[in-house]
């Protein structure tokens, strides 16, 4: 399936994930940078040099336009983060870590 041209500088790969054009960099990537850290988009340019001012403020633009589904993806993805990191507390490997008085 062809790519598809979601905006300027923002292309839709085939299974719908928003690319930053010319770039191995998600959309999604430049929004975590933007909600997690604070970062301006002159920030973001510093941090990542490869990425043009334009190219961060059209993928900020497109998440904005597409708030609710990249907030929900988002979300989806730290509730299994959080199920992950809460599955792991008492994994095998850690438990045999206990017993050999490696791990508290």
């Amino acid at each position: 399936m062809p790519e598809t041209v979601a905006t300027p500088h923002v292309w839709m790969d085939a299974d719908g994930r928003a690319w930053i054009d010319r770039t191995n960099v998600k959309v999604i990537e430049v929004v975590l940078d933007h909600l997690a850290y604070g970062w301006s988009p002159e920030e973001m340019h510093y941090q990542h040099p490869g990425l043009s001012l334009a190219q961060i403020h059209a993928a900020l633009a497109y998440y904005f336009d597409h708030q609710s589904e990249f907030d929900k993806q988002i979300d989806g993805s730290l509730r299994e983060a959080e199920k992950l990191a809460a599955e792991a507390k008492d994994s095998p490997l850690r438990q045999r870590l206990r017993r050999l008085g490696k791990l508290p």
